[in-house]
């Protein structure tokens, strides 16, 4: 049996997440496994509906089974968020390739750049760049084409910059994956408009940001469609406003030092943090405040998230240790036998095989908890534990 594995957030599930499947189908693969993102998103963010919705539209759109990547792995860098998700996947011990979108379609191409990145002279340059005063970002791909001229514009496109993680993950953790880069179709990551049908998922969002719901007709399966008709009705789209209020209320009420045990804190950014917080009106005013050259937007909202759900420097192992199931066909939930870590559809009962297993699944419920109150119409605590398993 030949079985796929993508690594998604899914937020929302659209056409072009759909098209991938299908091409998987096409490709004479048995079964498709998703591991997604569940309450929270990489970008620093709550996902704009429930991971149960967001499950059951990969199962219309043709996936077998669906896995949580929990809360405090999915709002992480790239490099952890690859990470995480490769750890599952590899641990559900039936999976045997990793499909993600890509620019670069060349498998080759993207391990050896894997290979780069993992090397020392690589880690060297990148201090050197880093040492300069350049953004993460820019001096990765500056320290890249040093060493390896062309790297630096590979790693310039965002699906081959997450496909060259998601191979580091797989050479790092000695993964028994096989890489397979398919090439995305038509709009771009973040571009605006939609392209033969297909928009991205940022796109997707503002769209439902303007227009409700009926902004992402067309734009994702009507399937889909329908689910999120549905949960729009009962209140569960994210609110932007909600999401502001939950989280500016949490941060002031902490202090610097607390700032300080957050993970990825360091340089005095816990000043920073405190200081913006005492005036920004909102979560992208935060942001702005708190931006400095050295420091992201992107790195700021992670931080910034981390810090209203306590997610504390070395709380945490490094990779998830448990497989929480989410969705599955019904046939395909065989596939959990060869898992080589706890795995099930209920969290409580995950929480109670380990240390471990409890540490992750007391983060994945704060953040539920606070995802709960970013709805349009918030809801009450324990949805983490108390929801259930999609199964068709």
């Amino acid at each position: 049996m030949r079985v796929a594995g993508i690594i998604a957030e899914y937020d929302p599930f659209h056409a072009g997440h759909a098209w991938q499947i299908g091409q998987l189908r096409q490709q004479g693969f048995d079964r498709i496994v998703i591991c997604m993102s569940s309450w929270a998103v990489q970008r620093g963010g709550i996902p704009i509906l429930p991971p149960l919705v967001r499950a059951q539209a990969a199962l219309e759109a043709g996936a077998d089974l669906v896995i949580a990547l929990p809360a405090p792995y999915a709002c992480r860098s790239a490099e952890g968020f690859a990470a995480a998700g490769v750890g599952l996947l590899n641990a559900l011990g039936c999976v045997d390739t990793l499909a993600f979108g890509a620019e670069t379609a060349d498998k080759d191409a993207l391990l050896d750049t894997a290979r780069l990145l993992l090397g020392q002279p690589y880690a060297a340059a990148l201090r050197q760049q880093l040492a300069g005063g350049a953004p993460y970002a820019a001096a990765r791909a500056a320290a890249a084409e040093s060493i390896r001229p062309g790297a630096g514009a590979l790693l310039a496109g965002p699906n081959n910059n997450l496909g060259v993680e998601y191979c580091k993950a797989i050479l790092a953790q000695r993964a028994a994956l096989t890489p397979l880069p398919v090439p995305r179709r038509g709009a771009a990551h973040g571009q605006e408009g939609e392209t033969g049908g297909f928009a991205s998922a940022s796109w997707i969002r503002r769209r439902i940001a303007l227009r409700g719901i009926e902004g992402a007709r067309g734009l994702v399966p009507p399937a889909a469609f329908a689910l999120y008709e549905q949960a729009a009705a009962a209140g569960l789209l994210t609110s932007a406003r909600a999401f502001d209020l939950a989280l500016l209320s949490r941060l002031r009420a902490l202090t610097p030092e607390q700032l300080a045990r957050i993970r990825g804190v360091n340089e005095g950014l816990q000043h920073r943090l405190a200081d913006a917080v005492r005036t920004a009106p909102t979560a992208r005013a935060l942001y702005d405040t708190a931006k400095t050259r050295r420091y992201a937007h992107a790195r700021l909202r992670r931080l910034a998230l981390d810090a209203a759900l306590d997610y504390r420097e070395g709380a945490l192992p490094g990779l998830p240790p448990y497989l929480h199931v989410l969705a599955a066909r019904r046939p395909a939930l065989e596939l959990c036998g060869s898992a080589q870590l706890p795995c099930g559809v209920s969290l409580a009962r995950l929480m109670r095989q380990s240390e471990d297993c409890a540490a992750v699944g007391k983060a994945e419920c704060a953040a539920a908890d606070f995802a709960s109150l970013c709805r349009a119409r918030p809801a009450g605590m324990g949805q983490a534990l108390t929801q259930k398993p999609v199964i068709l």
